[in-house]
């Protein structure tokens, strides 16, 4: 990989850095206790209950490829960047464009059932 294309892909993190800590805050925001109030009826506020455990998983997740793009960024100027885990060989610039925090390439991702 060049230094170009490490360069590109630190600006790329970062971008996606950015975007989910924004989104983070957002579900943050969004997340507010949900009071059984007369008005709602039953399935109402089993759906309420419903978005708001889907907005709990996207937190979550968020959270979690956050902590993998940060891992990423601090790799991106190491040897180690770039090189699958399993069988040691470049990952394409376009999957590391695509999904920055890729430590396998494809065909080791679907040999480990990943």
């Amino acid at each position: 990989m060049t230094i170009t294309e490490k360069k590109e892909l630190k600006k790329a993190i970062e971008s996606e850095i950015n975007l989910l800590t924004d989104e983070i805050t957002n579900i943050q925001d969004s997340l507010k206790p949900i009071k059984k109030d007369c008005s709602l009826d039953s399935i109402d506020h089993k759906m309420l209950k419903q978005e708001q455990n889907i907005s709990i998983q996207r937190l979550d997740e968020s959270k979690r490829r956050l902590n993998r793009l940060k891992y990423a960024y601090l790799k991106v100027d190491t040897k180690e960047y770039g090189i699958c885990k399993e069988c040691e060989e470049d990952i394409p610039i376009g999957r590391l464009k695509l999904i920055p925090e890729s430590e396998y390439c494809v065909a080791c991702m679907n040999e480990l059932g990943l």
